[in-house]
């Protein structure tokens, strides 16, 4: 296949080169629009879960949702009681806003008296962006209400995740630019350009079709920009790389972009499915965010890699020679001499690397669970005004309180009203209002616990609900609820994900090598990096250090289903760079070099490849530091410290010091399995090593 895309579009470039651009001018038409299509809030607890069946239940039985979707804060100065008039205007705004079942205020008043809180609760089957936008533009010339709410924060939330995105490639674009033409040299500083674009437009074309299916969570977004970026750079400057070391062996053009296919295209493929294989294992959990992650990452890798074989072809036929660069012998190069002395005390160094590399992944065993709350949204946006309002001045009252589905017959409210203040007697429990029958044998009940809509005081009082004996139906949902359900479901399939993703990877690996060992060792040092890169979030986040500069408000741990998102990104970035090495190695292996010599030959022909891949993806993929959003924060800062380890680290202190220590036994595979092996038929043709650029 590879060498047939050799054949066509190497020999025909500028045919190639015009589908190629009617491909991407279809592509921003049609998934341009992508963003404003995503769902922006929700997708972190399961549709099964008891929290939301009990949700539903609700839904269904009043016709409103749950809880209040709106939160306005009107300033009384003169005093709650002078606002009155006021106040009734905005409370009969709100509830004449399509899609507002009803309308409360004043829902509560603040402790100074200065503050008064109007809520509405929206239809069940009310869009939740439009009621939201609607209350936004009710209000827009109201210095004296403040809108804020659940549904207001989702809408600013996805508001702010599309500005940072511009943001963050504002910020990236001029420093990838220089970056590669650093890197990449002359003309070809403009492949990456061209496969980033497609990379990215065609995933979210892709993406479209998956989200008209399956809605996706506008969070996506960030993980396509940052990932197909970079992936689309380390892609395209191992593909010229290798061009430019055919050209200095003496290839024409067309021979030099055959061999670079057969063997960098090779392992873009292998890299490609490796980093697909790891972010697919995502959509074994049931949250709606991490399948969205799981979807959006393993297609834009998949797309990355398509593109930079077909752009990237394309190119090097169009432009061929003009590419080339004067090179030195592989042995003549800084990383080879480095590889060599790596080898000479294996032991020691991996070793030292080993215990430095589990030092810095400590801190991750300490990780502190936290659910998403209004500390995520924007400091600037009317909704985390509100909730800071709610909390400071008004005691909690507005927020998300403890809420029980209650099935009793409509006969029997004694018994109702018997379990109301048995919950109310739960420690914890600051008041429970009266039982609601809402229809047919559907009650809500709805308690107020201490501290946090999902902190501790109110996770201890689910906890008790559920525990608490009832002669009906009970399902508890509500804040606290749902991060017990979402941590439950993370916990239940975290195994077979683990499972699936070491699975997986130790597949493509083998199909490439043909080993049983390498596979195994690259998964462990792949979990040493993991846990190396989630250390700053513990450190920085948990901890609540450099709030000033990164602008973020600190929650005091770790969203959980950021962090399995990050480890899965890290995991695969790290079998990524080990697949650029490890496909070196063996073609110098297969040519007849020796074990020692291989390597140190692997590692001179990619050393400076994988580094400025590295950084290149670091800075592509760590511009999302910048987003408001901590939670997007988070997997910038994360991912650039992972790939920047396993770059400057693993491959090149713990991978050539494993490698010598274990010699021959790194290619052992039993008999067996090496027969099949043999049988599958993906080797590549091997012939001698030649340099690979200039080693530095």
């Amino acid at each position: 296949m590879l060498t047939r895309l050799a054949d066509t579009a190497g020999v025909r470039p500028r045919a190639t080169l015009l589908l190629v651009l009617l491909f991407v001018v279809v592509a921003g038409v049609v998934g341009g629009p992508l963003a404003g299509k995503l769902t922006a809030g929700g997708g972190f607890v399961p549709a099964t879960s008891e929290s939301a069946v009990a949700v539903r239940e609700l839904h269904d039985a009043s016709g409103r949702q749950a809880s209040d979707g709106l939160a306005l804060v009107v300033d009384t100065p003169a005093g709650a009681a002078a606002a009155k008039p006021r106040v009734a205007a905005v409370t009969d705004r709100v509830a004449a806003l399509d899609g507002v079942a009803r309308a409360a205020g004043p829902a509560a008043v603040s402790t100074d008296r200065r503050k008064v809180l109007v809520s509405g609760t929206l239809r069940a089957d009310a869009g939740d962006d439009a009621v939201a936008g609607a209350a936004l533009d009710a209000f827009a010339g109201a210095r004296d209400v403040t809108v804020g709410g659940s549904v207001v924060a989702d809408r600013q939330i996805g508001e702010t995740v599309s500005k940072d995105l511009g943001r963050a490639e504002l910020i990236a674009s001029p420093l990838l630019v220089l970056l590669s033409i650093l890197f990449f040299r002359g003309r070809a500083a403009l492949l990456p350009l061209a496969v980033g674009v497609t990379t990215v437009l065609g995933t979210f074309l892709v993406l479209t079709a998956v989200n008209a299916v399956y809605g996706l969570n506008v969070f996506a977004l960030n993980l396509v920009i940052g990932l197909g970026l970079g992936l689309a750079i380390d892609y395209t400057l191992f593909l010229v790389t290798r061009f430019r070391e055919e050209l200095a062996a003496g290839r024409a053009s067309a021979p030099a972009i055959r061999r670079t296919l057969a063997t960098a295209g090779r392992t873009v493929v292998f890299s490609a499915a490796t980093v697909a294989a790891a972010l697919i294992t995502l959509t074994l959990f049931p949250q709606g965010f991490l399948k969205s992650m799981g979807l959006a990452g393993a297609t834009v890798a998949l797309v990355a890699a398509v593109a930079a074989l077909v752009v990237s072809t394309a190119l090097l036929g169009l432009w061929g020679a003009k590419l080339a660069r004067q090179s030195r012998p592989a042995a003549a190069g800084r990383w080879y001499r480095f590889a060599h002395a790596v080898m000479r005390r294996p032991g020691p160094i991996a070793a030292a690397t080993a215990l430095v590399m589990l030092a810095l992944a400590l801190p991750a065993l300490g990780t502190h669970w936290t659910p998403v709350d209004s500390s995520a949204i924007p400091k600037r946006a009317s909704s985390r005004v509100v909730a800071d309002a709610l909390d400071r001045d008004f005691a909690g009252a507005g927020q998300t309180p403890v809420i029980v589905a209650i099935h009793a017959p409509s006969g029997r409210p004694g018994e109702v009203a018997a379990y109301a203040r048995r919950v109310a007697a739960i420690d914890g429990v600051r008041r429970v209002a009266a039982p609601e029958r809402l229809s047919g044998d559907v009650w809500q009940l709805d308690a107020t616990a201490t501290g946090e809509p999902a902190g501790a005081a109110a996770r201890r009082v689910v906890h008790e609900l559920r525990a608490l004996p009832a002669p009906f139906s009970t399902k508890v949902a509500g804040d606290a609820a749902e991060f017990i359900d979402q941590q439950a479901a993370i916990a239940s399939r975290l195994l077979p994900a683990v499972a699936l993703l070491c699975g997986l990877t130790f597949l493509v690996l083998w199909l490439m090598t043909g080993s049983v060992v390498l596979p195994v060792k690259a998964i462990l040092m792949n979990a040493l990096t993991v846990g190396a890169a989630l250390a700053p979030l513990i450190l920085i986040y948990q901890h609540g250090r450099l709030t000033g500069l990164l602008g973020y408000t600190p929650n005091g741990g770790v969203e959980p289903t950021d962090f399995l998102v990050t480890a899965a990104v890290v995991f695969a970035l790290s079998t990524d760079y080990g697949v650029f090495l490890l496909g070196r190695i063996k073609e110098a292996r297969d040519a007849g070099l020796g074990e020692r010599e291989a390597v140190a030959t692997g590692l001179s022909l990619t050393g400076r490849v994988v580094t400025a891949a590295a950084i290149l993806l670091a800075v592509a993929i760590g511009a999302f530091s910048t987003s408001s959003i901590s939670f997007i924060q988070q997997v910038g800062v994360a991912t650039a410290t992972g790939v920047l380890i396993d770059a400057f680290v693993v491959r090149s202190l713990l991978v050539p010091s494993l490698m010598a220590l274990l010699g021959r036994f790194n290619w052992w595979a039993p008999r067996g399995v090496r027969r099949l092996h043999d049988r599958v038929g993906l080797r590549q043709t091997s012939r001698p090593p030649t340099p690979a650029g200039r080693p530095s």
